[in-house]
């Protein structure tokens, strides 16, 4: 179901600078091999400004590198905000850069979202609110870097995420009805193979390593759901809504999962799958948890 996403909602690496591999902090865990303090440069960037473990991230430690979209924020920030000028020539931008990535992230991934929604063409008058939505946060990307400091991003998801459930609502239900309503639920570990999942509401759903093997997820709302360890060997995905690059690196699939051209499939799906331990308990189906959490509305 996903479209063609414009090229500047895409990560150019080239063009960034390496700004995701300085601004945030990592903490040594199962996702990252190292402590990195904020602002402080990965020991893995190279000169040029390109990971020197790119192709081995999994194997070195970094799984939570493989995972991270900018949405092409990166490039905007070091290209369009900053005019091309690194952080290794003018030290002194990397304090603001590191208080406008985050900023700039927010509002690319904002922008995926409604150009995603506004693809699906949900009909009037969603299409016209999309529009509008889109070219207002075009039109903020493009602010000073003072500007964009000055943002109250979470006041601006509270505008752009009724109108995103909105036109998801609109489309689940195209074909008669719509699916199962399990948004924020907790389904950690659960067991969803006999699970009518078509047309379901997952946004913001926990589906760590939950069972989904084989599952047919045409027109499920994936908004934010949390898929990492999740098992897709089998599932097909084609049609789902709102489903991300990084959301398919965190979970687990294999040559049978059926994911768009668009979205692509991850190089690790062809690697050996570990199972994840499944926490017992009541079964999802006729189990809503009251914890909610729905981190994109």
């Amino acid at each position: 179901m996903s479209a063609p996403q414009p090229a500047d909602l895409r990560a150019d690496c080239g063009r960034c600078f390496g700004i995701c591999c300085v601004v945030p902090a990592f903490a040594a865990s199962a996702d990252f091999a190292i402590d990195k303090p904020a602002g402080t440069p990965c020991p893995n960037l190279g000169d040029d400004f390109r990971c020197g473990i790119h192709d081995r991230l999994r194997e070195r430690g970094f799984p939570g590198c493989t995972v991270f979209d900018c949405f092409g924020a990166g490039q905007q920030v070091a290209q369009v905000t900053f005019g091309g000028r690194d952080w290794r020539g003018h030290p002194e931008l990397v304090e603001p850069m590191r208080a406008v990535f985050p900023v700039m992230r927010a509002l690319h991934e904002l922008l995926w979202y409604v150009t995603e929604a506004a693809a699906l063409r949900p009909g009037a008058p969603l299409d016209e609110e999309l529009n509008r939505a889109g070219d207002a946060l075009r039109a903020l990307t493009r602010g000073s870097p003072d500007e964009l400091r000055a943002l109250d991003v979470d006041a601006l998801r509270g505008e752009v995420n009724p109108v995103l459930s909105r036109a998801a609502e609109r489309v689940r239900s195209r074909d008669g009805r719509a699916g199962l309503d399990r948004r924020g639920a907790d389904l950690v570990g659960a067991d969803l193979r006999r699970v009518d999942l078509r047309a379901a509401n997952l946004r913001g759903a926990y589906l760590i390593g939950a069972d989904l093997r084989d599952a047919d997820l045409h027109l499920a709302d994936l908004t934010g759901a949390d898929l990492r360890g999740a098992d897709l060997r089998g599932a097909d995905l084609r049609g789902a809504l709102f489903l991300t690059r990084a959301q398919l690196d965190a979970a687990r699939g294999d040559h049978r999962t059926r994911v768009s051209a668009s979205v692509g499939r991850p190089a690790h799906w062809s690697l050996p799958v570990t199972p994840v331990p499944r926490r017992t308990g009541p079964g999802p189906a006729g189990v809503a948890s009251g914890r909610r959490r729905d981190r994109r509305g």
